[in-house]
């Protein structure tokens, strides 16, 4: 075979060799976007072409690599690499980046991509989180060279003293901030966690879509949606709006009005703090005054008992004296008579008329039945006792009694 002759497989090998040589970087197409397709989910082709629709350029490349939402009808810019493709034996773009071109396809793929981002949910109020009421440090992503940097710092300072702002420097727009800012999320969210802000600060000045291109693009609205610390955004003045302030925790009219956001005024604190004082101390008044009332009353109350108490005390007292007056003359009477009864009924007046009282074992024997012959007994005298021996009982036994 003549060594010249080249198969299909090695002809367009040699082509893509030789289209390699573009330099894919440099070389920027723009066109109109028509027949856009989207097959498997996955795969992503379309046309570009002139407005005289007398050249097309077919283009091929993935959704992965798709950052912005296009449509047919769009103006758009690529950057690429030409490739035939084997397969098919087409001439085709290999495509890495499109960037809509002009005010009116800008605000198209912007409103393309709010639609898709609200739709998966991440512009959701509920969650959205909350500031740290004093942070401590803050992570500011801007452009040291934008106004809004400067803004920010003073504003800041101004309101309050002592916080740590450590600043990644990005460019705002451009071809280069989208993958600078996305590396400053990466790096705060890579801190540890004694290292980490309490809050990052999304910031620039204000500008037309083009300018805030950067902020519409989704890859750093996903970055914005999956920091582990809470973003404000300020970009651009109060009628601008882009896709990371929807996204944002919070989201700010200006860069001033990031700082006012995200620390509190010296003079507010100051005052709620004067503020707070005056109602304890005015809570701690009223208290203080009501617990006196309360033992104020409880006072005049014991003192009112014990006032009635007193007086009955002393009425009882007094009816008691007269009672008293009137009984001990009738109890004295009749405590003499008892006595007079006692009196005639004490044992030692009858052992006094020569009575006496025998006992056995110390009872009282007041039947002769009760005791037996040769029995000791006790006999009580009325002056003395002595013991004795039962010698003869109701005429029975001995005749002497010992």
């Amino acid at each position: 075979m003549d060594p010249h002759v080249l198969s299909v497989a090695q002809y367009l090998d040699l082509v893509n060799q030789a289209l390699r040589q573009v330099p894919s970087d440099q070389t920027v197409v723009e066109g109109e976007v028509s027949d856009f397709r989207i097959a498997q989910g996955k795969w992503v082709s379309f046309d570009l072409k002139d407005e005289q629709e007398e050249a097309v350029l077919k283009c091929f490349m993935t959704t992965w690599q798709l950052k912005v939402q296009i449509e047919s009808g769009m103006r758009v810019q690529v950057k690429g690499y030409p490739k035939v493709y084997e397969r098919f034996g087409s001439f085709k773009m290999n495509v890495q980046e499109v960037a809509p071109v002009g005010e009116g396809a800008l605000r198209r793929a912007y409103e393309l991509l709010k639609k898709k981002m609200e739709a998966e949910g991440l512009f959701d109020v509920s969650r959205k989180r909350s500031l740290s009421r004093f942070p401590e440090r803050i992570g500011l992503i801007t452009s040291r060279d934008a106004a809004a940097y400067g803004d920010f710092l003073r504003i800041l300072n101004n309101r309050w003293g002592g916080v740590v702002v450590e600043h990644a420097h990005v460019h705002v727009q451009g071809r280069q901030a989208v993958k600078e800012i996305v590396g400053a999320f990466q790096y705060f969210n890579a801190l540890s966690e004694s290292e980490r802000p309490d809050a990052l600060v999304l910031t620039r000045g204000g500008g037309g879509l083009e300018d805030l291109h950067a902020f519409n693009d989704e890859g750093v609205a996903r970055a914005i949606f999956s920091s582990s610390i809470p973003v404000v955004c300020a970009v651009g003045h109060e009628r601008d709006e882009s896709l990371a302030d929807f996204v944002a925790d919070v989201r700010a009219s200006t860069p001033s009005n990031a700082a006012e956001r995200v620390v509190p005024s010296r003079s507010d604190v100051s005052y709620e703090i004067e503020t707070m004082a005056r109602h304890m101390e005015e809570r701690m008044r009223d208290h203080i005054e009501m617990r006196s009332r309360v033992i104020e009353r409880a006072t005049g109350s014991i003192s009112f008992i014990l006032e009635r108490q007193k007086e009955r005390f002393r009425a009882a007292h007094e009816r008691l004296m007269v009672a008293g007056e009137d009984w001990l003359p009738l109890i004295r009477s009749e405590l003499e008579g008892l006595a007079r009864v006692l009196r005639q009924v004490d044992p030692k007046r009858v052992l006094a008329r020569g009575y006496s009282i025998v006992t056995v074992n110390g009872a009282v024997v007041a039947d002769a039945s009760k005791v037996g012959v040769g029995q000791e007994v006790g006999v009580q005298l009325a002056a003395g006792s002595f013991d004795a021996q039962v010698t003869r009982v109701d005429g029975k036994g001995q005749q002497k009694l010992v």
